[in-house]
């Protein structure tokens, strides 16, 4: 599936822009995903399963596959976004279909609307396991598009997390 045709980056360093900024997040390194497809108006980030990330079932959890779904939607819009921005979730709706019990999962997003504020975005993530692919989570994003703050680390006051 593919986004959009009229969907264009206004950046035309989206791609560099985009996987900078998903290789500066902290939380994607803690969990070990990485990002395999960024186009415009569609991302899409692998996760490789590790004990780390999953729940008492053995199942990669639904909290990181919400996780890696999210980050998908994010980085899907923030590929039409300008170049002085950066991106935020201001929602989204995750339903879990089959438990991801996969060897690899692959969260998938494409952006049905963009707007100069908020655009929207649908979520899927896919389970690989042996030569078995499961639909494990499908739903809907909403980001926010933050003009005129670059995408990087903020200058937190002293003693707080950033």
């Amino acid at each position: 599936m593919n986004a959009a045709p009229d969907l264009k980056p206004q950046d035309p360093n989206f791609e560099a822009r985009v996987r900078d900024s998903f290789n500066r997040q902290p939380a994607m390194h803690l969990i070990g995903a990485r990002m395999i497809v960024a186009r415009p108006g569609h991302c899409e980030i692998e996760l490789l399963r590790q004990p780390k990330v999953t729940q008492q079932h053995g199942f990669v959890h639904g909290g990181i596959v919400g996780m890696i779904a999210d980050s998908a939607a994010g980085y899907a819009a923030y590929s039409l976004f300008p170049a002085d921005s950066t991106v935020l979730t201001v929602e989204y709706k995750l339903n879990l279909m089959a438990p991801a019990d996969a060897d690899r999962l692959v969260a998938r997003s494409i952006v049905t609307r963009h707007g100069r504020t908020l655009t929207i975005c649908t979520l899927d993530v896919f389970g690989h396991k042996n030569d078995t692919m499961t639909h494990c989570a499908t739903g809907l994003a909403t980001m926010m598009c933050v003009l005129g703050r670059p995408d990087g680390p903020r200058d937190a006051p002293s003693g707080t997390i950033r």
